[in-house]
C-alpha cells in the first residue's frame, strides 16, 4: 500500500528530496509538499544575481507546477502548516485544511535575523531573504538611494554588490575586523575586501552598530564609537535562525534545531528533518549542499538503500563572492603549522597554504580557485604532499609530472 508522505517547506531542500525520490524510490509514497510562498520553490543562492540583473527572474526557477504534476506530488503554494499532531499523524494548515500522513519531512528552513538594537522596526529596514523582498530593493537601487547592508558575511556581500550593481551607493557594514571571518584568514579576506571595494562598495570593518535612528524612517545607523552614517534604506544580512516552531509545536526535541540521527530521523520515527532546520550531531548547517546530501541519503534509505546514512558534511567553502573566487578548507587558520603563500595585487589574488608533516591541512584562496577540487582532496585523504611541496601552490598542472602517488589518490 502506498504511504503518505508530507513534505512541510518547499525551499531548495524539499525540490532536491522531491528530484531524489523519483530518482530512488519512484512510487513508493503519495506525495505532498506544502509552501508557505505563493510559488513553487526557487533557487535563493542566485537572488543577489538577480538583484543585480545579472540574470533573469526565470533563471532562480527549479522546478514549475508542471513538473510537481509530471512526478505524482501535489503542491500547495501559499499556505502555512500552523500545527502537527504526530499522535493523530495529521498537519494543520491556516485556512483550516488537515492533511493526514504516515510520514512527514520538516524542510522549514530558516529566517533571517534582526539586531536586538533600537530602530529595526523601522520602515525602511529590511532583510533579503524571499523574492518578495525584492522589488523595494530594486526600487531603492534605481533610485540611487544611500543603503547600509549590515553584515559582511556571503548574504551580506552578494546584497551589496546587486544593489550597487542596481545603481545604489552602498556601504557594507561589519562588526568582525575582516569580512567572511568564518570562511578566511586575515589575508585572502584583505584581499577580498579590495576586490569589493573595487566594485563600488564602501567597506566598514570593526563597525559595531548601535542604533537605526530616524524620524518615522530609517536615516541613519548609529555605532559604538560615536560616529553615524546617513542612509535611506538599512538591509540587515547577519545571518539566519532554524524555524523551530513547528518541530516544537509537536513537542519534538530541538536544540539550535530540531535533532535528527543518521537517518534522518527525529525521536518520533516517522518524523524527519533536512536542511537548515534541522541539526545533525550537534552541527546546524546554513549551506545547500549539506541539505542535498540529506536529501539524497534520506531517499536512498526510503528506496531500499538500508546502509545509506548521513555523517555530516566536510565544510568547505568553494563559490563566487560578487564573481570573485573564493574558496577555503580545512584548519584555514593554521595557527603554528607551516605556511605556503601566494600574492598577486594586481590580478587580485591571494592563495594561502597550511601545512602539517608534510600534508596539507587548510586553504584558503581569493580570486582563483581552478584547483579547489583537488586541494579538498588532499586535505580529505591527508596525502603525504612532501614530492610535490615547491610546486603545491601553483595547482594541480603544476604538479603532474611529480613522482608522487599524490596526484593518482586525489584524482
Amino acid at each position: 500500500m502506498t504511504e503518505k508522505l508530507l513534505i512541510i517547506g518547499n525551499g531548495m531542500a524539499s525540490v532536491r528530496l522531491c528530484e531524489e525520490l523519483a530518482a530512488h524510490a519512484p512510487g513508493r509514497f503519495e506525495t505532498t509538499v506544502v509552501g508557505a510562498e505563493p510559488r513553487p520553490g526557487y533557487n535563493r543562492v542566485l537572488l543577489s544575481a538577480l538583484l543585480a540583473g545579472d540574470i533573469g527572474r526565470d533563471g532562480v526557477n527549479l522546478r514549475d507546477e508542471a513538473w510537481y504534476g509530471a512526478q505524482g506530488i501535489r503542491l500547495i503554494t501559499g499556505q502555512t502548516v500552523t500545527g502537527l499532531d504526530p499522535a493523530a499523524r495529521t498537519a494543520h494548515l491556516a485556512n483550516g485544511t488537515a492533511l493526514s500522513f504516515d510520514r512527514v519531512v520538516l524542510a522549514t528552513g530558516s529566517s533571517a535575523i534582526r539586531l536586538p538594537i533600537p530602530g529595526m522596526t523601522l520602515p525602511g529596514v529590511m532583510t533579503f531573504r524571499d523574492l518578495a523582498d525584492l522589488p523595494a530593493l530594486q526600487e531603492a537601487a534605481r533610485l540611487n538611494r544611500r543603503i547600509a547592508v549590515i553584515g559582511g558575511g556571503l548574504l551580506g556581500i552578494e546584497a551589496a554588490y546587486g544593489l550597487t550593481k542596481g545603481g545604489a551607493k552602498v556601504t557594507l557594514v561589519h562588526v568582525m575586523d575582516r569580512l567572511m571571518e568564518r570562511q578566511l584568514d586575515r589575508r585572502t579576506a584583505a584581499f577580498l575586501k579590495r576586490a569589493v571595494e573595487r566594485k563600488g562598495i564602501r567597506v566598514m570593518l570593526n563597525a559595531q552598530t548601535q542604533e537605526v535612528a530616524g524620524e518615522g524612517r530609517a536615516q541613519a545607523l548609529l555605532f559604538a564609537d560615536g560616529s553615524h552614517l546617513p542612509v535611506d534604506m538599512v538591509v540587515v544580512a547577519v545571518g539566519v535562525r532554524p524555524n523551530l516552531g513547528l518541530a516544537k509545536s509537536a513537542d519534538l526535541p530541538v536544540s539550535r534545531g530540531i535533532l535528527v540521527d543518521d537517518g534522518l530521523a527525529t525521536v518520533v520515527p516517522f518524523i524527519h528533518a533536512i536542511g537548515e532546520c534541522a541539526e545533525h550531531r550537534g552541527q546546524v548547517y546554513g549551506l545547500v549542499e549539506p541539505a542535498y546530501e540529506q536529501a539524497r541519503v534520506l531517499a536512498r534509505r526510503w528506496g531500499g538503500d538500508t546502509k545509506a546514512a548521513y555523517e555530516g558534511t566536510a565544510l568547505s567553502t568553494n563559490l563566487k563572492v560578487s564573481g570573485i573566487p573564493v574558496f577555503s578548507a580545512g584548519d584555514f587558520l593554521g595557527e603554528g603549522n607551516d605556511d605556503i603563500l601566494l600574492e598577486d595585487r594586481g590580478a587580485g589574488l591571494c592563495k594561502r597554504l597550511v601545512l602539517k608533516d608534510n600534508r596539507l591541512i587548510g586553504a584558503a584562496m581569493v580570486g582563483e580557485a581552478e584547483d579547489a577540487v583537488w586541494y579538498k582532496d588532499l586535505i580529505r585523504r591527508g596525502s603525504d604532499i612532501s614530492a610535490i611541496r615547491e610546486s603545491l601552490i601553483f595547482g594541480r598542472a603544476f604538479c603532474e609530472t611529480a613522482p608522487s602517488r599524490v596526484l593518482r589518490e586525489a584524482a
